[in-house]
């Protein structure tokens, strides 16, 4: 399976499908918090994208260069994508809240030719600069030529003449006067993108995607499972140290407008994104299972605040959407509205399982496979269940494949990351089942189930119990080696005023056994105060159960919150 070719003959450019549509009307409309609001027309998109073309080629990049970004999402972070794919150059991005060395991990392995960052950025209504950062990031980068400073704070020149080799883009940019997009046209192959597997267990992998795949995986997604169409209003909460900020952007492809959000979704409160659905007319409302979860226990319904008749489509992804909160969708958010939880991830840039249009949303459930993907649910043995809980595979080539990992020259990380455990099968990682209407519920991730008395457990099974009871925000489960056994380890962040005492114990213990089973209820319950989670938000544990065992912990940078981890360190409830 590594190694399959598609469209060997074919020749394309990633941009040029993006920006097949011209004209006055919105093709990105832009919020940063409750302080920056901006809007690009296509015409005006075009024009972006042209200057940034000419300014790198005059800075000497060309085709297979890489160019790197620390940038929020917003329009720059498009337009600057949109060059570096017209030249067939090859774009990487995170987002500017990751620390110097989380920062470092990533590009320091792709040795980027140009740097692209912000002067800074909103975060809860307060600025961030990220000058000092900017400077020591690019001070070990040495094969950049040029540090670009982009606009966001109003102090670009300033922090430019700070850094070694930067310059302001706005100044970068005032030789160049817009003219039309050449776009080179490259093999269906071609590098396109490197993204970043989340680095909790070592340095992150560099994962290249191809220009065809990337763009025939999205359209196919876009068009057909999301619905999306020609002058649809296209929304995902996402940084751009996650993938689906490069999903979003292929939204252009199918004429969509981009709406963009960069900051806080809880700042003010909140009401932020429903307030951006309404104020634009909103049609794919795409977001996070945390956030959904999150806008439930904060009391909030938008059906009663905001009007959301134009939107269609409700998107979840991040980590599996309780049965609770497919619920509280229809009867919080809107009643008539095509909810699609879908789970795929950095490796493929896509989707395994997602929405379908014109099947109907069963409670807990993803509604089934994408289109043209042989997904199935094997045993250990590689033999396919059904309605059994197993590894999440599939079974033929897809274009979306990676490319293969960035210096791997020989393969050996790539063919050891998916094709280790079953021989020509790629295997993704996830613990999943086929249910009765062929969809399928992901229980988590297969190196993070849980294993008492030899049965496997998916953990998401116990945060959709405990994460109905409005004493707990949120949870976290590990198994923890114990009496040559494994018993599990449930950790609880509980809202204010709440006590982790007997009796809430004991209704914990009561609701997993009667929702779940008596296998999944917890040995040991432990309360905290925070709950280490990713750039992207989602909760790590693996580091915390390494942290639980007393091993190393290998790559804190990659954490939002690295602090939380000595929360889990050498608790005496876990010590008999």
């Amino acid at each position: 399976m590594p190694g399959a070719a598609f469209f060997p003959d074919a020749k394309l450019n990633f941009a040029e499908n993006l920006l097949k549509k011209t004209g006055p009307s919105d093709a990105i409309v832009f919020r940063g918090e409750d302080k920056v609001e901006r809007r690009l027309s296509w015409n005006e998109l075009h024009a972006l994208t042209s200057r940034l073309q000419q300014l790198f080629l005059s800075l000497g990049v060309k085709k297979g260069d890489r160019i790197a970004a620390m940038m929020p999402n917003m329009p720059e972070t498009v337009a600057a994508m949109l060059a570096t794919a017209s030249i067939g150059a090859v774009w990487s991005s995170c987002s500017p809240d990751f620390g110097e060395q989380g920062v470092l991990d990533r590009f320091g392995q792709i040795e980027p030719v140009v740097f692209v960052a912000p002067d800074g950025y909103w975060y809860n209504g307060k600025a961030i600069e990220v000058a000092d950062k900017i400077a020591a990031v690019a001070a070990k980068l040495p094969t950049v030529r040029k540090v670009l400073i982009v606009d966001y704070l109003g102090t670009s020149t300033d922090v430019a003449a700070t850094v070694e080799k930067a310059f302001a883009l706005d100044e970068a940019l005032s030789p160049f006067a817009a003219k039309p997009v050449n776009f080179e046209r490259l093999p269906f192959a071609h590098p396109l993108y490197i993204l970043f597997s989340s680095g909790t267990t070592g340095v992150p992998k560099c994962i290249v995607h191809s220009v065809g795949g990337t763009l025939i995986q999205h359209v196919k997604e876009e068009r057909l499972h999301a619905g999306l169409l020609d002058g649809d209003r296209f929304f995902y909460f996402t940084t751009c140290g996650w993938m689906m900020w490069n999903w979003l952007v292929s939204g252009l492809a199918s004429g969509a407008t981009l709406l963009l959000y960069d900051g806080s979704p809880f700042y003010p409160d909140g009401n932020v994104l429903f307030d951006f659905a309404d104020a634009d007319k909103m049609t794919y409302f795409g977001t996070s299972a945390k956030f959904i979860d999150s806008v439930r226990k904060a009391g909030l319904r938008p059906i009663r605040t905001h009007d959301l008749s134009s939107v269609r489509t409700i998107s979840s992804t991040g980590s599996p959407l309780s049965p609770e909160d497919f619920r509280f969708v229809y009867e919080g958010i809107k009643h008539d509205v095509h909810l699609a939880s879908i789970s795929g991830g950095t490796d493929i840039v896509s989707c395994f399982v997602l929405g379908v249009p014109t099947e109907p949303v069963w409670t807990g459930e993803i509604q089934g496979p994408g289109l043209g993907l042989a997904v199935d649910v094997w045993d250990d043995d590689g033999h396919p269940l059904r309605q059994e809980k197993g590894e999440l595979v599939c079974t033929k080539a897809f274009p979306a494949m990676p490319i293969g990992f960035w210096n791997d020259p020989e393969g050996k990380k790539y063919h050891a990351a998916y094709f280790e455990r079953f021989d020509n099968v790629w295997c993704h990682g996830d613990f999943a089942e086929w249910t009765a209407h062929g969809g399928l519920i992901i229980h988590g991730r297969s190196d993070a189930t849980l294993n008492p008395g030899g049965v496997r457990i998916g953990t998401a099974e116990i945060y959709n119990q405990v994460e109905q009871m409005p004493e707990i925000l949120e949870a976290l489960c590990i198994g923890q080696d114990f009496d040559n056994d494994v018993r599990v380890v449930l950790f609880v962040r509980l809202a204010a005023g709440v006590e982790l005492d007997a009796e809430l114990e004991k209704r914990i213990r009561a609701k997993i056994r009667s929702g779940a089973s008596p296998r999944h209820v917890p040995a040991r319950i432990v309360a905290v105060t925070d709950i280490p989670r990713t750039k992207s938000g989602k909760i790590t544990e693996l580091a915390v159960r390494d942290m639980v065992h007393g091993r190393a912990i290998k790559n804190k940078e990659a954490l939002a919150n690295p602090e939380a981890l000595e929360l889990f360190r050498d608790l005496p409830q876990l010590a008999d």
